[in-house]
């Protein structure tokens, strides 16, 4: 009597295993720099034919939504809280070295993304939940550098996000230190104002 349900867990399990190779595949070929990945080379490298692709995910949109979660789980799983008690000073520098890190680490994928998201509600998604996430950080973080200044917090998100990280980092031909540097001499000067320091006393 126990048999059937074994069965369709057995089945269930093959498939999500299935499934996150899939992904997987699609992530690897972005991170080692194919930024326009095709079907067969996905399911290649998966080790699954290209009918097992297609069963698992109706169509590319549908991998770019599961690729998308599996970036976005992957930033969580490298993000550290900064202790929002810190000096104004220690607090950016290390907002600014753990930006740094993450977006070199995002970078293959948000180029791939950029490529896409014009026409993937999907991709066009996951972006906006990157921005609302550094948002979310930076209004906590500098709370009360930032009191109710809405454009100092949207400027904070901006500078912080891959565009602007990228345009330092390749037309512009800095070094991850060096983009490093100059972010934190941005959001420096976006908060180590005289305005700033007599709204956090």
């Amino acid at each position: 009597m126990t048999t059937p349900p074994q069965r369709v867990d057995g089945r269930t399990a093959r498939s999500e295993r299935t499934r996150n190779a899939i992904v997987d595949a699609l992530v690897r070929l972005i991170d080692e720099g194919d930024l326009r990945p095709t079907a067969d080379r996905i399911a290649k490298l998966a080790g699954v034919s290209l009918r097992a692709l297609w069963s698992h995910f109706a169509d590319m949109e549908t991998l770019f939504a599961a690729s998308g979660q599996r970036i976005l789980e992957r930033r969580d799983a490298s993000f550290a809280p900064i202790p929002a008690d810190l000096p104004l000073a220690e607090r950016i520098s290390a907002y600014c070295h753990q930006r740094a890190r993450l977006l070199e680490q995002i970078a293959p994928a948000a180029r791939a993304a950029a490529l896409k998201e014009p026409f993937s509600p999907a991709l066009q998604h996951y972006r906006k939940l990157h921005v609302e996430r550094v948002r979310d950080e930076v209004r906590v973080l500098f709370a009360d550098e930032i009191g109710e200044d809405e454009e100092v917090l949207h400027a904070l998100t901006s500078v912080s996000m891959w565009y602007h990280w990228d345009t330092l980092r390749t037309p512009m031909g800095l070094t991850p230190e060096q983009a490093r540097a100059t972010l934190q001499r941005t959001i420096t000067a976006l908060l180590d104002r005289p305005d700033a320091q007599a709204q956090a006393t």
